[in-house]
């Protein structure tokens, strides 16, 4: 079974404090889904209509895996925190 991948591209980030408040629930409860994070923090650099901004990638035993951690009720608790507070590009591979 292939690997599922969980990328978060953030656009722009309003209240960096309401950000980790958001990140110290959602990393427990997408690791307890089986998410490990491969790379987390701002590009080094970027390319053609990349934007510099935060980065997340996250990989799972498979994309329903991904699919479900996104889904759950924990996940869905910390993305309740987040709000308005950040304007994100989620995809799951």
């Amino acid at each position: 079974m292939a690997k599922g991948y969980w990328i978060t591209c953030y656009r722009s980030v309003r209240d960096e404090a309401t950000l980790a408040n958001y990140a110290k629930v959602a990393g427990p409860a997408i690791e307890a889904h089986g998410g490990r994070f491969l790379a987390r923090g701002n590009p080094v650099k970027t390319h053609e209509a990349g934007l510099n901004q935060r980065l997340v990638v996250i990989e799972f035993e498979s994309a329903k895996k991904a699919i479900e951690a996104y889904e759950s009720p924990e996940y869905q608790a910390a993305l309740a925190i987040l709000r308005n507070s950040a304007e994100r590009d989620v995809r799951i591979i």
